[in-house]
Formats: structure tokens, sequence, C-alpha cells
């Protein structure tokens, strides 16, 4: 074990003037990690690579990134948290460096997907599916929240035999890139919603998540799926890849539900925009006795107008995902039925992720998703 994983702690203590001497005598302990250095600043700096800190963990070689909303959330202070000084990101798939004794089912060598909960395995929520609600103390969304994440070139994961998945031959880095994050919410909040093959199904925002959501809801091949969406250049893309959907905007979509569903609104709502009118859309638009999921993340608390909604006796469903079906979804990655790749629209190494984070944030030059190599990528395709 290196200086850095026994003493770095100590060397945080001590002057940076050292510290910045250490590392440049022993670079090969160092990496690049892009870093929440307080509300409102992310920072690429040079850090200690990191070390096994328990017999269950693992450390993931990091050979493709994305940046999701989540991370934008941290930047902006409104994920209270989320620890200043961590390396932030939790989208990512990589290759086995190293695993503690007592991890059995990844090995070095290994491609694998990286889940964005840390969950034990054990406890009452682990056993029964509520892998978000772990009751470790770093259990639920850890990594690049309260644990370091992986914009970084290297990334411990706990619970290695629960948060890594390996990857199928025949699936390539960028075709698994999503399955730990955003694909996984999709599957879950699909899952959970209880979709008939009659149902009419309503899914605000069409982003990232919204696409993964609406591909895991075709899945279950409702009757009528119907995706709202501000942006027009996002409307033109579910138009582009699925055909078979309808699509409306918000200021149309309560008239256009209503024409278009059966009892007087959607069966299930799933809402993935997170903002105060589409969360008030998403139960003015469902009928009454329908399912809502709430699948966005707020920035503001949202009000729940009782008195309003009297009467419509609807069941909502919330939460953080249960990030626990990556490896059915790889299985339908390898199969052909799910394909997230033309999310990605934009690809940078991870020495230029600022330039990244501003065409993300600011949804400049059509952007989706985008994908960041790790400083020791050489491919994005499957071995």
């Amino acid at each position: 074990m290196t200086l850095f994983n026994k003493e770095y702690l100590l060397l945080k203590s001590v002057s940076p003037i050292f510290v910045r001497e250490v590392l440049k005598n022993d670079k090969d302990n160092i990496m690049l990690a892009y870093t929440y250095v307080k509300p409102g600043k992310f920072e690429l700096q040079e850090k200690p690579k990191p070390g096994l800190k328990d017999s269950r963990d693992a450390i993931v070689r990091v050979t493709l990134g994305s940046i999701c909303t989540s991370d934008l959330h941290i930047k902006h202070g409104s994920v209270p948290r989320a620890v200043p000084g961590i390396t932030v990101g939790h989208e990512m798939v990589g290759v086995v460096e190293e695993v503690g004794h007592e991890v059995t089912s990844v090995k070095p060598g290994d491609r694998v997907t990286v889940n964005v909960e840390t969950f034990c395995g054990e406890c009452f929520f682990c056993r029964h599916g509520y892998v978000n609600n772990c009751t470790d103390p770093h259990g639920g969304w850890a990594l690049g929240c309260r644990i370091d994440g992986g914009q970084a070139e290297f990334v411990r994961v706990p619970y290695a035999d629960q948060g890594l998945n390996v990857i199928p031959p025949s699936v390539t880095d960028e075709q698994a890139l999503f399955v730990g994050d955003i694909l996984a919410t999709g599957f879950w909040a699909a899952r959970i919603s209880e979709i008939k093959e009659e149902d009419t199904v309503l899914i605000i925002g069409a982003g990232p998540t919204g696409i993964c959501t609406l591909q895991c809801v075709m899945l279950k091949n409702p009757h009528r799926v119907i995706v709202c969406e501000r942006s027009e250049e996002r409307l033109r893309f579910v138009r582009e890849h699925y055909p078979g959907v309808e699509v409306t905007t918000p200021e149309s979509c309560k008239d256009f539900v209503l024409r278009h569903s059966a009892h007087g609104g959607a069966d299930v709502v799933l809402e993935v925009a997170g903002s105060q009118d589409s969360f008030r859309l998403a139960w003015e638009c469902a009928r009454p006795n329908a399912i809502v999921t709430i699948v966005a993340l707020y920035d503001k608390p949202q009000l729940l107008p009782l008195p309003d909604m009297y009467g419509k006796n609807l069941t909502f469903k919330t939460g953080g995902v249960d990030g626990c079906d990556c490896a059915e979804i790889l299985s339908l990655i390898e199969a052909g039925r799910i394909d997230t790749t033309p999310l990605v629209t934009h690809r940078f190494p991870l020495e230029r992720i600022e330039e990244a984070y501003r065409i993300f944030e600011n949804r400049l030059d059509g952007v989706i998703k985008v994908a960041v190599t790790g400083a020791a990528s050489t491919s994005f395709s499957a071995r």
C-alpha cells in the first residue's frame, strides 16, 4: 500500500507545499480527479490513487464515464449531503484492477459496470430489493456524493460483489455506460409503475433519464406511450428514434392526454423532468386511481395540493433508484432490446472535462449525454 493510501488523511493536515512536493516525487501513485471544491465550484485536481480499505472493495480503472444532472445538483449546492473535497461522478464503466480477498463475483481484468448505489446486500432493505435504503453508513447514493466517485482515472467501489457487474464480451463500454445509473433508474421506474398492456403511459421529460425510462417502459408493451417535452430538439430525437411514440408539449399535454386516453387521463404517469410545473402536470394528467411515479430529483420542495386532488385517489411512488437490476439490463442490451448509444452526442478526454461540463450544463450544440474517456483508456470497444 502506498504512502497515500496509508497517510493521506495526515497529509491533508500539513502544508499544501509539502503535499505538492510529495506528489511530484510519486507520479505513479497520483491521478486526475474532478473534485467538488465548494458549492458552485468543481475543479480537476491531482489526487492519490485509491487503495483498498475493506476486504469487500474493488479498485476499478475508469475507461468511460459520463456527466449526470445529479452532478450539477451537487455543483449548485442542491445536495446537502455531498461532501466538499470528494471526486464527483457516478456514471462509469471500467476494468477491475484489484479486489479485496472477500470479493468473489469479479476479478482483475474484468470489464464492469459500476452501480450508482452502494449496498451491502445483507440488511433488511437490501434483502427486500430496496437497496437505495441500505443501512450501511455509506449505503445508497454514495459514489461521487459522500465518497469519491468516478470522474477520475480510478475509483474504489465498496461492496464490489453488489456494485459491479461484468460486461458481456459482445457489449461495448459505450453500450454499457448508463447501466449503473440512468438505465437502472428507468428500469426501476418502469418496474414499480405496474404497467399493463392496455395502459396509456405518459412520460414527462425527454432528457437522458427520460429516454432511458421510455426504453424500459416500452419493454412492457403498453397500448400507448406519450412523451411530453418542451425542447424541440428532444422531441425530434424521440420522433426519429421511437416513431411509435406520441409526443406533445407541456402547454398541450393535458388536452392531448385526454384526447388519447380512454378513462379521463393516463393510466400511469412517470415524472422525469423535475420542475414545479412538471410535478403538477403529472398528477393533473393522471386518470382517477392512476399511478404517478416520481423519477425526478427536485431542487426545491413540491406542494401536494390535496384539496385540488381530492377524489382522484392517486397512488404516488417516489424515491431514489433501487439499482439491483443491472445484470438483467446488461442481458437486454446484449439481446439488442435496449440501446442507449444514440444518447451519447459528445465525447471528451478526462483532461477536457471542464469543457464537457460547460456544454452539458448549458445544453449547447444539441448535447444529450457526454462520454468522458479515462486518461488511462485506450478504446470504447469490447475486448
